[in-house]
This record gives C-alpha cells, sequence and structure tokens, in this order.
C-alpha cells in the first residue's frame, strides 16, 4: 500500500466522528486504532515468517514468539478466549459490549508489553458515552471504524517503503492540529520548524537527546532522523496524559520504542533522573507552551536541582523556567539548546532581563533567530529561536532576521525550503549579511542594556526611492489638463444624445 492509499483510507475513517466531537478529541481514537491495526499486521507477518521457519518444530516455534519486539496475548473472557489482535476485533463488530471489548484488548497489550506499552492506552475509553455517544451510536461508530481499518494492509512487506507507517502517523497528527485550533500547540510543532530546529542543533551519532516538553514527539523524531542511524538515546517529558500517550505510539512506529518518555510535570516535577539527579544530554530541543501562567514560580526557590539560580522567572510568564531548565539538562561542554520562544523573552525587564544577562555572561548564548508570524498552530504571533552551547570559545552572538522570508497560508504560514536552507546556511558561516545577519559583540549587547530585540541589531530597513516632487507635479498637472478636455468631449456627447 501506498502513503497516499493509507492517508485516503483513514482520513475517511475520520467521518465517523466529525460534527459529533473536535478533532482534537477524536484524534486519540484514530492514532490508536491504527496503531492495534499495524500491531496486528507486524505480529502477523512475523508470525508467518517463524512458522515457516519452524513449522516442523512446534517447541521451536511457541519459544520464538516471546522473542518478538512486543506481544499480542490471549484474552480470555467468561465464555470465550480469543488473542488481543484488531482480526479479533473486528470479528465481534456487531457485540453489543464492542467498546468495552476493545477496552480489554488493549489492556492485554499493555500489560504483556509493560516495559514499551505501561499506560500508553490509560487515556483512551472506547466504551465513553461522553464522547461516543449512547450505547447504540456507539457500537454503530466502533462498527463503522473497525469496518475501515479493516481495509487497511499494514504488513511491513506489503508496504510501499519501510518507514512509511511512521510517516503516516505524522501527518495524521499535523492534519489532526491544523483543525484544532489553540489546542494544535499541545501536542505538535510544524514539520518545516521541527526541521529547521534539528538542523541547528547539529546532532551526532552517539548523542542523547532530550525535549523536555516533548507533545507528540515529532521534534525528538526529526532530530534523530538527522543523525542517519540508530545510535542515540531519546528522551522527554510531556505533562498531558493523551499526548504522552500518542508520543510513545509515535516512537513505537519509528521504531524508537526504547526511548524514555515520562508523563509529569517538567518545571515542577521532572521525572528524567539519575540517581535522584536531573539526567544531562547533548542535544536538549523543545517547542514548550508560550509565557505559561501558574508555572510553579512560588516553589522555584526551592527547587532541589538548583535550576533557577539565575533568576526565577514571573509566576506569569514560565519561557525563562523552560529555558533554565534546559540549561541545566545540558551536559558541560558537549551540551547544545535550541528552543522556540516568544519574542517577550529577547528585551522583557525585571528578573527576564537579569536571567538573560547572567546567560551571555556566562557565554552560553550562541544565536538569536527571528521567526515569521503565524508559523504556529493556535497563535499567530511571531517566535524566535535561542541557541545554547556549553561548549562555545567565541563571545559573539549571532542575530539573523528570517521574518519576511515564508510562504503565506490562509490559516498559516510556512517555512519553505529554501528559508530554511538559507538559515542554516547563514547560521553555519556566523557572519554579518547585510539586512538578514549579524554578529554581535558582548560589548555591543551590553550597551544595548541585554536586550536581544532583533531590529537593534539587524537592519532590515530599505531605503525608499526618491521622489522628484517637481517631476510629480508636472504628471498631475498633465493628467488635469488631459481630464479637462475628456470632461468637454463627454458634455457634448451627452448633448448630442439630448441628455
Amino acid at each position: 500500500m501506498t502513503k497516499d492509499e493509507i492517508n485516503n483510507i483513514i482520513w475517511g475513517a475520520c467521518d465517523t466522528f466529525r460534527g459529533v466531537m473536535e478533532a482534537s478529541d477524536y484524534k486519540n481514537y484514530i492514532l490508536t486504532m491504527l496503531f492495534i491495526k499495524y500491531l496486528s499486521d507486524l505480529f502477523d507477518e512475523r508470525f508467518a515468517e517463524l512458522k515457516k521457519k519452524y513449522g516442523s518444530d512446534p517447541v521451536r516455534l511457541e519459544r520464538a514468539v516471546p522473542r518478538g519486539r512486543f506481544q499480542l496475548p490471549k484474552v480470555k473472557l467468561e465464555t470465550e478466549t480469543f488473542p488481543a489482535h484488531f482480526q479479533s476485533l473486528f470479528d465481534r463488530r456487531d457485540k453489543p459490549n464492542i467498546g468495552e471489548l476493545i477496552n480489554v484488548v488493549l489492556a492485554h497489550i499493555e500489560t504483556a508489553n509493560s516495559g514499551k506499552l505501561e499506560n500508553v492506552f490509560r487515556n483512551i475509553d472506547f466504551n465513553s458515552e461522553s464522547q461516543l455517544g449512547n450505547t447504540k451510536e456507539r457500537n454503530r461508530r466502533l462498527k463503522t471504524l473497525l469496518e475501515d481499518f479493516a481495509k487497511l494492509d499494514l504488513k511491513p512487506s506489503h508496504l510501499e517503503t519501510q518507514d512509511i507507517i511512521g510517516d503516516v502517523y505524522e501527518y495524521l497528527i499535523a492534519q489532526f492540529a491544523a483543525g484544532a485550533g489553540k489546542k494544535a500547540g499541545e501536542f505538535y510543532t510544524p514539520s518545516e520548524v521541527s526541521s529547521l530546529l534539528a538542523q541547528l542543533v547539529r546532532p551526532e551519532a552517539g548523542n542523547t537527546i532530550c525535549d523536555p516538553a516533548c507533545g507528540s514527539g515529532s521534534l525528538l523524531i526529526k532530530v534523530a532522523q538527522l543523525i542517519g542511524n540508530d545510535n542515540y538515546y531519546l528522551a522527554g517529558q510531556e505533562s498531558n496524559g493523551s499526548t504522552w500517550s500518542l508520543c510513545k505510539m509515535n516512537m513505537f512506529l519509528h521504531n524508537a520504542d526504547n526511548a524514555r518518555i515520562e508523563w509529569c510535570n517538567t518545571l515542577a516535577d521532572p521525572r528524567l533522573l539519575e540517581k535522584e539527579e536531573l539526567m544531562r544530554f547533548d542535544r536538549v530541543v523543545a517547542n514548550p507552551p508560550f509565557s505559561l501562567d501558574k508555572w510553579g514560580a512560588e516553589n522555584a526557590a526551592d527547587d532541589r536541582f538548583r535550576r533557577f539560580h539565575r533568576g526565577i522567572p514571573p509566576k506569569s510568564r514560565g519561557d525563562f523556567a523552560f529555558i533554565s531548565h534546559m540549561i541545566e539538562i545540558a551536559k558541560p561542554v558537549s551540551g547544545r539548546v535550541a528552543v522556540i520562544v516568544p519574542h517577550g523573552v529577547l528585551f522583557r525587564g525585571a528578573s527576564e532581563q537579569r536571567i538573560r544577562q547572567a546567560l551571555i555572561d556566562e557565554n552560553l548564548l550562541d544565536a538569536v533567530i527571528g521567526l515569521p508570524a503565524n508559523l504556529f498552530f493556535g497563535t499567530g504571533i511571531p517566535a524566535a529561536i535561542l541557541i545554547f552551547d556549553k561548549g562555545r570559545k567565541k563571545t559573539d552572538v549571532l542575530f539573523i532576521d528570517t521574518s519576511q522570508e515564508f510562504e503565506s497560508g490562509t490559516n498559516q504560514n510556512k517555512l519553505r525550503s529554501q528559508d530554511i536552507e538559507k538559515i542554516i546556511k547563514h547560521y553555519n558561516a556566523y557572519k554579518t549579511a547585510e539586512r538578514y545577519a549579524y554578529k554581535a559583540t558582548r560589548k555591543e549587547i551590553e550597551q544595548n542594556g541585554y536586550n536581544l530585540n532583533i531590529p537593534r541589531y539587524v537592519d532590515t530597513f530599505e531605503q525608499e526611492e526618491e521622489i522628484d516632487v517637481a517631476e510629480v507635479q508636472r504628471e498631475i498637472d498633465q493628467l488635469e489638463t488631459e481630464l479637462a478636455v475628456t470632461k468637454k468631449k463627454l458634455k457634448q456627447c451627452l448633448k448630442d444624445l439630448g441628455v
């Protein structure tokens, strides 16, 4: 099957829910069902291969099956026993308790794969009356959903490419994000922005990589894919339960099911720990929520990890709280950080100015890159990327203004490939470029009061063409003369017509 064929079938399956609930809600049912179907087809293909290899030796076959990447166990109910498999659910699609059966199958898959999928389905309820309607309506919708997904053949050998399922999953998350309004920013960063951030952070083979506000995991995956092999370690933290589940499934579908993704509040209760200390990483990336209110400033002074020693950000704006956390979990020397922030981070005063100054005085800030407005779901405000480098030797800071270079869209703007290439080219060159980039010295930044507002450094003003006032007046006089002649002719025409 091709990517387009799969997308069309799944997008058609969404009709079951459209008009009944918001895309931000029904995405969980669609993506979870895709995950079950893929696991089932993948299991079937592997079992067929093992049967072909050990068919004449049932003992060896029985031993080989549990050694797979995951297991689909038997479900034992009062009246019957069946595999925790999509086909079992499809065969029982007319059952009056089909929602409950789907939940049971999910629970069994979780238990059998506790190391990789524990709690992944906890936040999805296929028997929910509040979400799926009364019993009759719920059963009808779930039957239709199962019949739509039965059209898919997701066995790896039957797919156009080996990474197609991961691509499809990313495509669907992007489509749901586009239709989910303000909630979209909670679980997805546009692919082009993720690609840019991944290139800016410069991942290398053997890196440990973390996103402390990972959403559905798209940014983490982009960074990992840039390495070109599987020699990396991924970790993330996400506070929203259903989004955390999506991230776990997304990692599995991209063959990164050993990634450590924690469900927690990164600022109040980080869980990526090692011997009760914060884990350190080579690369740290994030698109955290902009200006998060009530992030926990009241407890920051007593933070046991001392993440806020440069200053405590305002309680109504948690931007520097995330930045402070990211700086602390980046490894000394090898640590690089790339974070997306609202422009206010660049120039706001009080405690934010003190934190900004400390980061610059410690020679951690490497670059400030201004992005176009309206790139992100749920907000039209322009954003910037801050890059920090724990091992940098130079003391200058590069400013890049790419705010005017993008593809304009009806609802959302988009970075084009040439826009991304230009940003990367100028960042790598690390030189001043007229009306685009400026390499500022530490002294210049100090003289600006540690204000990082990009227009202070990158002059994008274009001189307007000089106007010849005398020539313009001559043109006006000529036009007025021609207008008088035309009016006279029009008056004569009307007179001849008797008007």
